[in-house]
């Protein structure tokens, strides 16, 4: 059982940075994929990034976010720059340790509780 544990959420502005962390229990963190989602009002959750033995971004953030774990922390991160009001969503951290580069949430096993983030325009 992993539980994963989410920090790093608020309010900015439009073109500010902000950076999420989560924690992960466990001992085998570095064999998980560890990836990012985000929910929106209204939408259903999509694929940000994630991190395995390399990492991969969604287009919609590719060159502005940029996903990093640190195995001995337990802890993935996810810096966020250049924000922009579409960003607005709860961020989720997940983790699975079957399909190495899923984008598909199906896949993820375990789950973090949410981390709101909110960039005003």
């Amino acid at each position: 059982q992993v539980q994963l544990v989410e920090s790093g959420g608020g309010l900015v502005q439009a073109g500010d940075s902000l950076r999420l962390s989560c924690v992960a229990s466990g001992r085998t963190f570095s064999t998980y994929t560890m990836a990012w989602f985000r929910q929106a009002p209204g939408k259903e959750r999509e694929f940000v990034a994630l991190s395995t033995r390399s990492e991969y971004y969604a287009d919609s953030v590719k060159g502005r976010f940029t996903i990093s774990r640190d195995n001995a922390k337990n802890t993935v991160y996810l810096q966020m720059n250049s924000l922009k009001p579409e960003d607005t969503a709860v961020y989720y951290c997940a983790a699975q340790s079957h399909s190495l580069y899923s984008t598909d949430e199906r896949n993820y096993d375990y789950w973090g509780q949410g981390t709101q983030v909110t960039v005003s325009s």
